[in-house]
């Protein structure tokens, strides 16, 4: 459940580093503390209480993430490597220069298994997209390492507002890796699509990971871990409304809860109150009560069949020109362009 801002307009963007092969500009200096006291006043006052997922990802939930990703229960990353190592040369193949636009980039490891592939990586210009500074500024840094010749322009951006602001002067692989975009609703999976639609020229393609539905006992360990890390990485959003908006969450007073609804086909991660507690948020005036058991929804992980995606994207304005899957049609990376 989440709430989407309107489109950036006119944003100012700040560089925050720049030299021969690497440039990194914010395009949320402006807006970041309006957009979180905006959707926390308003998640928090509905009548089922929800924080948008977005704000999972300072540095402290990008690097929880990254742990996540290393779980035995997680199969999401893992099969989505396996994936792209069998996939990355016919992806590449042809792709000698243009931009290679990674939404929500995180860590780099998966665009590391594109780049690997790449004819000629010194002609690309990798362009990471992601909310944390830190985990961008990370990313970026340790690619130009492994990569002599490689050239970064990275933004610290919310691709849901931001997307207007991406270059357009060469072609562009665009990818979104994770099934991130089982985080959003129909609705605003649409209205995502649409931009991305209209972003893309007549050769740009678009690479997008799918996490299909399965058994709900895999699903359910996939968001239960046995370590707790997820629960952690769940009640770290508590911590981020804490700091940004002066608020008083005690995250010992919320359980991570994460099950799989059948009839929705999705996970949903809640925090319960596993007392009667109220909350006050310093910065908006604003006091909060929650009854005992009643719970904060934190994020939505959509799982698709290939007709539920064949729909999305149809829908969009997208056709699909490669699929790949894994032997057990657990994860897609599904290679798209835009409808002519």
């Amino acid at each position: 459940m989440q709430v989407e801002s309107e489109p950036a307009k006119d944003k100012i963007m700040n560089t925050i580093l720049t030299s021969d092969r690497i440039e990194i500009v914010d395009c949320m200096c402006d807006d970041f503390q309006g957009d979180i006291g905006i959707d926390i006043a308003m998640g928090l006052t509905a009548s089922q209480k929800y924080i948008p997922s977005r704000y999972f990802y300072d540095s402290h939930g990008s690097h929880l993430f990254e742990l996540v990703c290393g779980l035995p229960e997680y199969y999401q990353t893992r099969t989505e490597l396996a994936i792209l190592n069998d996939a990355a040369s016919f992806i590449m193949a042809g792709f000698d220069t243009g931009y290679l636009i990674e939404l929500g980039s995180g860590s780099n490891r998966k665009v590391r298994t594109l780049l690997d592939a790449a004819p000629r990586p010194q002609d690309i210009c990798y362009m990471p997209i992601d909310v944390s500074e830190s985990a961008l500024f990370d990313a970026s840094i340790e690619l130009l390492e492994l990569y002599p010749s490689l050239k970064v322009l990275g933004m610290v951006a919310d691709f849901t507002k931001h997307i207007e602001a991406f270059p357009g002067d060469r072609i562009r692989l665009i990818t979104f890796f994770g099934s991130t975009i089982g985080n959003f609703n129909e609705e605003n999976r649409l209205h995502l699509l649409n931009s991305v639609v209209r972003l893309m020229g007549p050769e740009d393609r678009f690479l997008i990971g799918l996490d299909m539905i399965k058994p709900r006992d895999i699903l359910e360990k996939a968001y239960n871990d046995a370590r707790g890390i997820t629960a952690q990485f769940n009640k770290n959003i508590l911590n981020v409304v804490n700091r940004e908006l002066n608020a008083e969450f005690n995250a010992d007073y919320f359980d991570h809860l994460a099950f799989f609804d059948e009839t929705k086909g999705r996970v949903e991660m809640h925090l319960k109150a596993n007392r009667s507690v109220s909350v006050e948020i310093g910065k908006l005036g604003l006091n909060v009560h929650f009854e005992r058991n009643e719970t904060i929804h934190t994020e939505i992980c959509e799982k698709f069949s290939r007709e539920s995606a064949e729909r999305m994207v149809l829908q969009a304005g997208l056709e699909i020109k490669r699929w790949f899957t894994d032997s057990r049609g657990w994860f897609s990376l599904v290679e798209l362009a835009r409808t002519l």
